[in-house]
């Protein structure tokens, strides 16, 4: 059986060298809290080393790829986001956004 590493960003490619990011990129993470399931050979592994600093690895069998493989789209903005970021838009949104209502400013302007 052939294991797995995932690996999750951690921290931030901002401030960091060219190759750094590039690096990052090359193991398809696309920011902070992103997930990406590759095989575990030698060259991941040592572009894993390059950036330990910016990520965190678990190994995973092969038999765990499956659940392993929901929870690496979860990082990307799933479902389960959606709800956080609709409620915090609602919860944000201010009496000047009611359609209904109308502003002094647009008194006079009618």
């Amino acid at each position: 059986m052939a294991a797995k590493l995932k690996i999750t960003q951690t921290r931030s490619t901002i401030s960091h060298i060219a190759r750094n990011r590039a690096t990052v990129k090359a193991l398809g993470l696309h920011g902070i809290g992103s997930t990406s399931v590759i095989s575990d050979n030698p060259a991941t592994r040592g572009m894993v080393r390059q950036v330990h600093f910016l990520v965190s690895v678990e190994e995973i069998a092969e038999g765990e790829k499956k659940s392993a493989g929901v929870q690496a789209g979860a990082g990307r903005g799933g479902d389960e986001h959606a709800s956080e970021r609709t409620g915090v838009r609602e919860s944000a949104r201010g009496a000047n956004d009611d359609p209904g209502r109308t502003d002094a400013g647009n008194e006079e302007k009618a």
